[in-house]
């Protein structure tokens, strides 16, 4: 009986080792079931195994067309089979570094069953920063492709993506760039940071509640990216605190969840009681998300209530809200209709704090292809927002636009070191006051599967400079001097200077500035000058810049103002001297003048009269032709009425030098300068 039941026992283990034997060994279909279920993660495990099944020598996997055969078949093209589908599973699992090594094995097959296998491995060079590669690649794609589809619409942005980051290169950074310190990038996915005081973050964290952690299995973000079925890394929200980017004592929000939902890439509104945030689940593969209001009372969040068609259309996702610092609108991307393309941006106008109709922000802002993750600046007027669908240096790429929800400037990559050749998305600034200066944002470009949180500092570049009386040449207390970028007309910052007299601003690299320099009986000066030498030092110097004093009715004469002789035709010399009168109306728009002539005593008073007038007409007529409007300016001659020296000794003999000095020309300030005006009114201090 026992040797019946061993017997049995033996012939039962055998049958069931066989059949693991069939299960285990089928790397190929296992994998094969991972990949059509969308877990890329276990397929890459499974294709690799597979791979190692195959006996194929060196010489079988050379290009077919170059050994002169028929398309590979049997294991070969099985073999061939497997690769494909390991490079897809990386690629599509994010981890581009082995993506990239089966993709070149796989053009090197040059098998026409795989057309656009180039395509991907360039694109795969390309998040790996290997720019000239990823050119050379998408440009032998380009050559040899001959579908009309998607990705032959999208190589020529890749190739000007790539072109673009090589041009980056040798820029200076604006920013420097640190992950955060502390436990905010611990386990999982860490992303979407929000600054709720000075010294609490809160974040979106797909971390597990049972650590240790296992090694997490995907990138998780609200960017249309799956996780694996049976993942324990659920999005939430949590809070940090710290400083100087370095945040611990990571702690769930504690907020309502709902089963089956992810919730996170939140934002609280100015008075810290309102919380708008995302819940998304995945259905069959796909994405499902909308924006959900929790309020607090008494210290205690409620439960998230979605918001109306407003802000979610049914069958449609929204997500990635973001509330301005003034609380007048809300922003949020979208997949909703009437949009450009994949997610737009939109925005509603808050009234009462109930959000309007939702408004496209257009296509000076969306593309055919991802915006995400809007952050704006009403102080600066100033939106920040990630997009895949504009040149920059791979993946989402930070881009900035200027405008006031109804005109937006053309948006202008961020550069390195905020883009990265990877994913770089949700900047927020860690200050509301200064919004530019400091901040954090998110990125994978140190992961390969998740997205981490970053602290950003601007690099600080001043331009300085000193203000001083022209007679005196003493510093000149009081004056105001004004920072404005002629290119963004813009405003930047306005001071009033101490005893020292000097002013100093923090400006970019590669910009254009206008300095204005004015104070109450002086004469307002400007000053143009660009920061391109700021890309190799911290400051920069301006030329030291000299206001006039003058007083309203009081003349200033101009020096080597010469007419030909008897005539009030200017000589050549003239006009340099009048060329300063002209830049200074310019400076000082509001100031009227009169243009005076004055005659030595020699001739007849109607002559003298008459020669004074033409050539304080001549002058005047010269202002006109370089711009200065006629309202502006009245010319008069006085003859020989106003002399200022003797034109003649004491002993009645003729005096030269006295009477040259009464040949002359002068101006005089008739109306009392006002204040000027703002050139930019979107005034604001950096």
């Amino acid at each position: 009986m026992k040797k019946i039941t061993l017997c049995w026992l033996v012939v039962f283990l055998g049958i069931m080792n066989a059949t693991q034997a069939q299960y285990v060994y089928d790397y190929k279909h296992t994998a094969d079931v991972f990949y059509n279920s969308r877990d890329y993660y276990s397929a890459a495990q499974y294709y690799n195994k597979a791979l190692g099944t195959f006996k194929i020598k060196p010489e079988q996997v050379l290009p077919y067309t170059l050994a002169g055969s028929a398309p590979p078949s049997g294991k070969l093209k099985d073999y061939q089979q497997v690769v494909a589908r390991l490079a897809e599973s990386y690629r599509l699992f994010y981890d581009y570094g082995n993506a990239e090594t089966w993709y070149a094995q796989l053009v090197g097959f040059n098998n026409p069953a795989y057309p656009q296998a180039r395509y991907w491995y360039a694109v795969c060079l390309r998040f790996n920063g290997k720019y000239q590669q990823a050119l050379d690649e998408f440009t032998k794609f380009k050559q040899s492709y001959t579908a009309a589809d998607e990705l032959s619409v999208r190589t020529p942005l890749e190739i000007a993506c790539c072109q673009f980051a090589l041009s980056e290169a040798n820029k200076e950074p604006r920013f420097t760039i640190v992950k955060t310190s502390g436990n905010v990038n611990e386990g999982g996915a860490n992303y979407a940071p929000v600054v709720l005081d000075a010294g609490t973050l809160m974040y979106t964290s797909s971390r597990s509640d049972n650590p240790p952690l296992p090694t997490p299995a995907t990138k998780s973000t609200t960017a249309n990216k799956k996780q694996p079925k049976g993942t324990p890394y659920v999005n939430a929200l949590y809070t940090a605190t710290g400083s100087n980017n370095n945040y611990d004592n990571s702690q769930k929000v504690k907020i309502p969840v709902a089963k089956g939902y992810d919730q996170g890439v939140s934002a609280v509104t100015p008075d810290g009681n309102s919380l708008y945030l995302t819940r998304w689940q995945m259905k069959d593969g796909v994405k499902q998300s909308a924006i959900y209001l929790s309020t607090r009372q008494n210290g205690v969040w409620s439960e998230p209530k979605i918001l109306g068609d407003n802000v979610n259309v049914p069958g449609y996702n929204s997500m990635q809200p973001s509330i301005t610092a003034d609380g007048k609108y809300l922003l949020f991307a979208s997949n909703r209709p009437g949009g450009m393309g994949k997610n737009d941006l939109w925005y509603c106008i808050m009234t009462n704090g109930v959000p309007g109709g939702a408004r496209n922000m257009g296509t000076a802002i969306n593309t055919k292809d991802e915006e995400q993750a809007p952050f704006y600046d009403a102080e600066k007027n100033l939106l920040v927002f990630s997009s895949d669908g504009r040149v920059g240096l791979g993946g989402l790429d930070f881009f900035q636009s200027e405008g006031d929800f109804g005109t937006w400037s053309t948006p202008v990559n961020m550069g390195k070191p905020l883009n990265s050749p990877k994913d770089d998305i949700y900047y927020t600034a860690l200050d509301n006051s200064h919004p530019f200066a400091a901040g954090f944002i998110s990125s994978d470009r140190e992961s390969i599967c998740c997205l981490e949180v970053f602290g950003i500092q601007r690099i600080r570049k001043i331009a300085s400079g000193l203000i001083v009386d022209c007679d005196t040449h003493q510093p000149l207390q009081g004056a105001t001097v004004t920072l404005l970028d002629t290119v963004r007309r813009k405003t930047i910052k306005k001071m009033t200077l101490g005893t020292d007299g000097r002013y100093t601003f923090e400006v970019d690299p590669q910009r254009y500035y206008k300095i204005v320099a004015e104070k109450e009986n002086y004469f307002t000066k400007a000053l143009y000058f660009n920061t391109d030498e700021l890309q190799r030092v911290d400051s920069m110097d301006n030329p030291t810049l000299c206001l006039k004093h003058y007083e309203v009715e009081k003349p200033i004469v101009l020096n080597n103002i010469y007419y030909d002789f008897n005539k009030a035709t200017l000589r050549e010399e003239s006009k340099v001297v009048l060329d300063t009168v002209v830049d200074m109306l310019k400076d000082n728009p509001k100031l009227t003048i009169e243009m005076s002539a004055h005659t030595d005593s020699v001739g007849s008073v109607k002559y003298n009269e008459k020669l004074s007038q033409a050539r304080a007409q001549s002058c005047v007529d010269y202002l006109i032709s370089k711009g200065i409007s006629p309202d502006r300016l009245i010319a008069k001659g006085y003859g020989k009425s106003r002399p200022i020296a003797p034109n003649s000794l004491p002993n009645h003999k003729d005096n030269p030098e006295g009477r040259q000095m009464n040949r002359r020309t002068e101006f005089k300030v008739l109306k009392r300068q006002v204040q000027v005006k703002e050139e930019y009114d979107n005034s604001s201090s950096q």
